[in-house]
């Protein structure tokens, strides 16, 4: 797709994104700066990606009736899933019959939308280093399968879930019910089956950003973002820096698992590779088929920003991975119930220099969800992490009748 046809006119070149969150929403504004017509989908009216797109639509996405009738009626060139309870077999059936091209591929969308089908490929077709892990259909599973293997510490998450919603760290039998309450709970859709992993023993993780896109010659080609290294609470980032140090056999490495499990998924576009490093080994955790929220920090620090890559890639066109200056971000939490929400300190924080701030407009806020980021640009990484974390503590959610 080197053709790109105006907006809003009978042949114009239509993406349609199931998920308009922050992240949808940063690629929904990337393609439009290409001119693209966009159609931003998501279960609640005016997520953000709704508030910027051409064309806003709510439906349940998991339900396939729904999302079938929408994109028979809408007709877009390109679907682009950004989260994962979607009803992947209608993706198959359209992209089978040649009705919609899937980003990245129909394929990938279904076996990355739960745990399950992408830690199965990794570590039984591909043979990637993983932790060691099982799938459990109940508490009593769960409670088999930790103590006739996976041991303690451990991690358990449900199959479907995002952002971390759901997971627990378990350190001894006491933790097992009530990580298994909170998986339940914490899942995307009532799936009743979680992963339980060994608990590596690692020094950082990273997310690698790995973009599948065409060369010159027409050729996908594989280009890599520099790593980035991110810190975790309850299973959510809450600061993400580039690059993270690591060693060059680690690197080598990482790049090497990152190519293997994307090669293998195919298609074209950002996939946000999850990995664990102690020394020189890494084991793969987890792949999205997509932008990944980690990567906030690339709209300080790249010459084209993760969401920039993205739209670039899926349009067929020529990307840049290249790093500015080392990066950081930190998460604004909403801080407060409700709706109707409102910011004070962003002047504050805007007058620290080299610094930057995305507000997501998500019209409804609770104490720990995700509304908005701090960036920052320094000569190093740790000056970078001080700007963002010191950018983020000014601003202050609140409610406006308050």
């Amino acid at each position: 797709m080197t053709r790109i046809a105006t907006p809003l006119t009978p042949h114009a070149t239509k993406v349609m994104l199931l998920g308009s969150g922050e992240l949808g929403k940063e690629v929904i504004i990337a393609l439009q700066r290409l001119g693209v017509e966009t159609i931003a989908v998501d279960r609640y009216d005016n997520a953000p990606g709704q508030q910027v797109a051409h064309h806003a639509r709510t439906i349940s996405m998991s339900d396939p009736q729904q999302l079938k009738a929408l994109i028979e009626r809408e007709q877009p060139d390109l679907v682009v899933p950004e989260i994962e309870a979607i009803a992947t077999p209608v993706l198959e059936e359209l992209e089978a019959a040649g009705r919609v091209r899937v980003i990245p591929t129909a394929r990938a969308t279904r076996l990355t939308m739960d745990r399950e089908g992408i830690r199965r490929l990794a570590a039984e077709t591909l043979g990637l280093a993983t932790s060691p892990y099982q799938f459990c259909d109940s508490l009593d599973e769960l409670r088999a399968a930790i103590e006739g293997g996976i041991g303690y510490p451990c991690v358990v998450k449900p199959v479907m879930s995002s952002s971390g919603k759901g997971q627990s760290k378990l350190d001894g039998p006491d933790d097992i019910e009530r990580a298994w309450e909170i998986a339940m709970e914490g899942g995307r859709v009532s799936h009743g089956r979680i992963i339980v992993e060994g608990f590596i023993d690692f020094d950082y993780e990273i997310t690698l950003l790995t973009v599948r896109a065409r060369g010159a010659n027409g050729q996908i080609e594989t280009h890599f973002c520099e790593p980035i290294g991110h810190l975790q609470s309850e299973g959510d980032y809450i600061e993400s820096w580039q690059p993270q140090p690591m060693q060059a056999e680690a690197l080598e490495k990482a790049r090497h698992i990152a190519k293997t499990i994307t090669d293998n998924l195919g298609g074209q576009g950002v996939f946000g590779v999850e990995l664990f490093v102690k020394n020189d080994q890494v084991w793969f955790s987890e792949v999205s088929p997509r932008p990944h929220d980690t990567g906030m920090v690339t709209m300080i620090s790249q010459r084209q920003s993760e969401f920039e890559l993205h739209a670039r890639a899926i349009l067929g066109l020529p990307v840049d991975t290249r790093l500015l200056a080392p990066g950081a971000s930190a998460v604004i939490y909403g801080g407060v119930d409700g709706n109707d929400v409102v910011f004070d300190g962003v002047d504050k924080a805007l007058q620290i220099p080299q610094t930057d701030l995305r507000l997501f407009g998500k019209p409804e806020s609770y104490a720990r969800r995700r509304m908005g980021v701090a960036l920052a640009y320094d000569g190093t990484v740790d000056q970078a992490r001080e700007r963002a974390r010191t950018a983020a503590a000014c601003v202050k959610p609140g409610r406006a009748s308050d």
